[in-house]
């Protein structure tokens, strides 16, 4: 019997965070957060670039990376970052990050082990659903730890009003709850450019070149090998 493939994203494989003083950065996860260094080399086909991955589970990594010229790009406040978990920034930027814990007491444990580091941490703060802490990492990251004790379920935490106030409407939310299986044929051909649909931010001619490369192209790359070249 052939397995369907699944519908959706079954989870995070890495979150990435730009690093302007990358040290800072990986010594504040791993010795702060406890998340141990698997991986770091030169980010493929950038001069000068780094990219860092570390361990939170079997599949799922937490990824700084670093370009050159970084460190002079001015974060700000309300723009480039949030600050705290209520504030905004700009549109497409992170606002925040949580990461998961199995249980309140292993929360408590984390709680102790950031304060042990000199580092401020508030909470926990009990939402219902899960209970959370918040801090700071360096270079403005506005960090949260959380444990679920509640499942979600859309007929109790989907608010009408809060939908109503978005303007999204029954039939909208109605999709959105319950989002339709992909039935068309496999192995779709590249769609004609739209610039009303989102894109990357290569240079344009460079871009149009991408798109028009078959598939095959890109299958047929070979794979990067690491480093180290370790057992």
């Amino acid at each position: 019997m052939n397995q369907i493939p699944a519908q959706h994203p079954v989870g995070v494989h890495h979150i990435a965070f730009m690093a302007g003083d990358m040290k800072k950065q990986l010594e504040f996860f791993t010795q702060v957060l406890g998340f141990p260094l698997v991986a770091i080399f030169e980010m493929h086909g950038v001069d000068g670039a780094s990219h860092a991955f570390l361990r939170m589970s079997d599949d799922s990594l937490f990824s700084l990376v670093h370009v050159p010229g970084t460190d002079r790009i001015p974060s700000t406040m309300g723009v480039t970052h949030a600050g705290r978990g209520e504030m905004p920034c700009a549109p497409g930027t992170m606002q925040h990050i949580a990461f998961r814990v199995p249980d309140e007491a292993a929360l408590l444990a984390m709680r102790d082990r950031v304060r042990s580091h000199g580092v401020p941490i508030i909470g926990p703060i009990d939402h219902g659903f899960c209970k959370s802490l918040y801090f700071a990492g360096p270079e403005n990251m506005t960090l949260e730890i959380s444990t679920q004790y509640r499942v979600l379920d859309a007929a109790t935490w989907v608010d009408p009003e809060v939908l109503a106030g978005l303007g999204i409407s029954e039939q909208e939310a109605a999709a959105m709850i319950a989002p339709q299986p992909y039935t068309g044929a496999p192995n779709l051909p590249q769609p004609a450019f739209d610039p009303a649909k989102p894109h990357l931010d290569y240079p344009e001619a460079t871009y149009q070149r991408m798109l028009v490369t078959p598939d095959s192209v890109y299958e047929r790359l070979p794979p990067y090998e690491p480093p180290a070249r370790g057992g």
